[in-house]
């Protein structure tokens, strides 16, 4: 089971969710700043631990070996834990899902997989875990999501190019990708970036 914590919309009956993946050695504490910083008051927030101690924070697989398993196992958790929230209350439909760099990929491979629609899924400076793989195991949903993909042309950690060519990629077997480039590192660009996704976000919802 993943460690979470929960942070309630403003609107108190809203039934919106915000499901948020942090990147390598982060934890769920590095994006407590978010919510607010968004300023969608409908929306409930749900801040997620990876499963794996990593230097002081957690990971979501080991970049350093065989990622395959640990992706594989760290989906299945996800899988549950939306499974969870929408026995809470929390239906897929009005659920976004958002990760940043190792949280993005986990973010996309939930998005590509999960039998259910998302009103959005949004990966931030991250990559795609074999494409090729990736599009040859697609649920009947993933052509139906909405995904929206950011990256920085001065990426240090990941390439901008290599990220680019797999969107592009993602795009020819049929998924509904909306890319944005920003001059950035590996960093969430301000309120250019947020507004980007703020925007994103309320076309997945339409009016409140």
């Amino acid at each position: 089971m993943l460690e979470t914590e929960f942070v309630a919309a403003k609107e108190k009956k809203s039934r919106r969710l915000m499901v948020i993946l942090h990147g390598l050695g982060d934890s769920l504490a590095g994006f407590r700043w978010l919510p607010e910083a968004l300023g969608l008051p409908e929306m409930n927030y749900l801040l997620v631990n990876a499963p794996d101690p990593y230097y002081g924070g957690f990971a979501w697989y080991d970049f350093m070996g065989n990622a395959g398993p640990d992706i594989e196992r760290s989906r299945n958790l996800l899988f549950e834990l939306l499974d969870a929230q929408r026995a809470k209350g929390f239906p897929t439909s009005e659920t976004v899902l958002a990760g940043f760099s190792q949280g993005c990929l986990m973010t996309i491979e939930v998005g590509c997989r999960y039998p259910r629609l998302f009103a959005g899924l949004v990966g931030i400076s991250g990559y795609v875990f074999e494409p090729d793989l990736l599009v040859q195991g697609l649920s009947p949903t993933a052509k139906k999501q909405r995904f929206l993909v950011t990256h920085g042309f001065q990426d240090p950690i990941i390439p901008f190019t290599l990220v680019r060519e797999q969107i592009n990629q993602l795009k020819a077997a049929g998924l509904n990708v909306s890319w944005h480039e920003f001059v950035k590192a590996h960093n969430i660009a301000g309120e250019p970036e947020l507004e980007v996704i703020r925007e994103f976000i309320n076309a997945g919802f339409g009016p409140a």
